[in-house]
């Protein structure tokens, strides 16, 4: 009975405006379960909130029948709305005592939907009892604009199908009342088509009553129709920021944030950023004793600790590869102490491993190059697979320094635009003197910072 009346809701969109479910969009059921069951939380909060709205209702239904004068003859056995206002009261708390017992189910919203509209519709027709007069009395009765508010209240549960159930019933209730008015009125003698005589008269104005009806099938559709699409943006955006959290697993949260958000191809970026290479010291004969699971559960550890350290310091880790690291400064995301936090993080990398046991009971340690240059971001691969990646000698330089670290004995070595870019308040570099790197012919200077023993604080450079 959901699938009916969310099918029901989805048809009442298309008709009114295209707010039915497009092919290839997603529908609530398409959701992850915490999703739905978030949504389903919120759906129950509505429908305890309609339950108070509605004894609030009956409330003022009770006091202006207290404060109306009273016509039914004294001595009367039965006073019609008393009795509609109980059975109306009794119904509210049962509705009221069951959301907050657990969820409603559709069988009983259906019926509840039936049950308030029957106790309305009947409470406008005992009028005509209450006060001694011919049926079209009711016809009159300004109770009707309650009508719409029943009908609005099943918009705070954010299913058109029930807004629209509740429209129906509403509309074919006033249309039988019409009807028993009409057919009560000595075959129809009190009908007229001057609206003088309508309004000043027990007489019935049957374009008058049509319009009414009409009234509450416009409003039910426009209900209808704006609830259908605020649920298909909703759904639509829960989708939307899923995906981008999901995306932000394999490319950096920036660039994830614009692919998202992005009309286009996204354009490539040039500019000066300082890039960092890491490198597991020793990892081939250190993984030969361990199981592929001991192997994965270690390096997502150091994965772990360096991707914090890079994160802390306004970097953004652009892959990992086997036991490697390449991590960025300055692009995709902007960073004007880029140097400076390249180095902060490289040397916080390497406290941090000197003072953390890892699962398999053996330290690892880290051999980290940087460099500084321009360099250009963007995305790059085929239609259906692409990743974001950094391209310049620059990067390539970064790569080549962090194999140096063996010859030098070193765990950082860093470039000399680098060391020239960096705070000299915050590090002090050693110069290593002049080096070939593979792939290029004419040697630069290589500096490496003199790392303190102290443990590493919450003020970090970039803090």
């Amino acid at each position: 009975m959901p699938h009916f009346f969310s099918l029901l809701g989805n048809a009442a969109g298309r008709l009114f405006g295209g707010a039915g479910a497009p092919a290839g969009r997603p529908d609530l059921d398409a959701l992850p379960s915490k999703i739905r069951a978030a949504i389903a939380r919120q759906q129950d909060g509505s429908e305890r909130l309609i339950g108070w709205i509605q004894l609030a209702i009956l409330t003022s239904f009770a006091a202006l029948y207290v404060a109306a004068p009273k016509t039914t003859p004294t001595g009367a056995a039965f006073e019609p709305v008393p009795a509609f206002l109980g059975a109306y009261f009794l119904f509210t708390c049962l509705r009221l005592w069951r959301a907050y017992k657990g969820s409603l189910p559709a069988w009983f919203l259906v019926v509840s939907i039936g049950v308030d509209m029957a106790l309305l519709l009947g409470l406008i027709w005992s009028f005509h009892l209450q006060y001694e007069q011919p049926p079209s009395f009711y016809l009159k009765a300004p109770t009707l604009l309650y009508l719409f508010i029943f009908i609005a209240l099943r918009a705070l549960r954010f299913e058109p199908g029930y807004v629209l159930l509740a429209g129906l019933v509403g509309a074919a209730g006033w249309l039988a009342l019409v009807g028993f008015a009409v057919m009560g009125e000595a075959g129809g003698a009190m009908v007229t088509r001057d609206y003088v005589v309508y309004l000043t008269s027990n007489s019935v104005l049957v374009g008058g009553e049509v319009d009414k009806v009409m009234s509450i099938m416009v409003v039910t559709a426009v209900l209808c129709v704006a609830i259908a699409r605020a649920r298909r943006l909703l759904i639509q955006s829960i989708f939307d920021s899923s995906a981008k959290e999901d995306l932000s697993h394999f490319v950096p949260e920036g660039v994830a944030s614009r692919i998202a958000t992005a009309e286009g191809k996204l354009p490539t970026e040039n500019r000066e950023a300082t890039m960092l290479f890491a490198d597991v010291e020793n990892f081939t004969s250190m993984s030969e004793g361990l199981s592929s699971d001991e192997t994965v559960q270690t390096m997502n550890e150091y994965f772990a600790l360096f991707s914090a350290a890079v994160e802390d310091h306004n970097g953004v880790v652009i892959f990992f590869q086997g036991d490697a690291i390449f991590a960025a400064f300055n692009l995709p995301a902007d960073n004007p102490e880029h140097a400076t936090c390249a180095v902060a993080a490289a040397i916080e990398v390497q406290r941090l491993l000197a003072r953390h046991t890892f699962s398999i009971g053996k330290p690892l340690r880290a051999r980290i190059g940087i460099n500084t240059g321009v360099v250009t971001g963007g995305v790059i691969g085929a239609q259906k697979l692409s990743s974001y990646t950094l391209y310049g000698d620059a990067v390539n330089i970064a790569a080549r320094l962090e194999q140096l670290n063996k010859k030098h004995g070193t765990n950082i070595l860093a470039s000399a635009r680098t060391v020239e870019l960096c705070d000299p308040q915050q590090f002090k570099f050693e110069s290593k003197g002049f080096d070939t790197v593979r792939g290029r012919t004419q040697s630069i200077e290589i500096f490496t910072p003199r790392i303190t023993t102290q443990p590493a604080t919450e003020n970090s450079p970039t803090k």
